[in-house]
């Protein structure tokens, strides 16, 4: 159970931001010992992993806030997300880290599942990022993606430092998370039925 709340956590995590689950997870991995991840997985703890996704974390931070650089970032990691979502999944749910001492095995034997739960996950919470963003640009002409965009990647960072340390947090966060989308797509759905009968 913890091992699907540890990967849940972290692909929700990489639909926001791709590269902070994976960023912290190698970090993790190489500086705590009680994070081991995978050997399939234990590339994202090498050092040249660790520089190359930290640059595309730096790339992406300064591009998403951005007015309209974000939304054509947003376009391009429609495939990037979800991928990542995929990887930190398959790394986090079969990794041991400080919650979880021996990994389930399920995991492990079918490694497919979680990578493909992982993408599932990811483009679901960047689909609702992405159009919330859109509508959120159209309505303040850009001046809100900077805000947006920072409390995105805070909640990005904290549901993964949650999830590597804490993952009973993460699952209230990530509930949390899966509450906002809800209640964001809802009031917009509402608002487009208005529009009509206003006009």
């Amino acid at each position: 159970m913890l091992e699907f709340v540890i990967g849940s956590s972290l692909a929700a995590a990489a639909g926001l931001n791709a590269w902070i689950p994976l960023f912290l997870l190698g970090l993790a991995s190489k500086l705590l010992p009680a994070v081991v991840l995978p050997s399939g997985w234990s590339w994202l703890g090498s050092d040249i992993a660790l520089w190359i996704i930290g640059a595309l974390l730096v790339l992406e931070i300064v591009a998403d806030k951005i007015p309209a650089l974000d939304s054509l970032n947003d376009i391009v990691h429609s495939i990037i997300r979800p991928a990542a979502g995929g990887i930190a999944f398959g790394a986090g749910a079969s990794a041991q880290t400080v919650a979880v001492d021996d990994p389930g095995s399920f995991f492990s034997e079918h490694t497919w599942i979680p990578v493909v739960a992982g993408i599932v996950i990811a483009l679901a919470v960047h689909a609702a990022k992405a159009t919330g963003r859109v509508a959120a640009n159209a309505a303040t002409a850009g001046v809100a993606a900077p805000v947006l965009s920072t409390a995105e990647d805070i909640a990005a960072f904290v549901l993964s430092a949650a999830a590597i340390i804490v993952p009973l947090v993460a699952a209230v966060l990530l509930i949390g998370l899966l509450v906002t989308i809800v209640v964001a797509v809802r009031r917009r759905s509402r608002r487009r039925r208005a529009r009509p009968v206003a006009e």
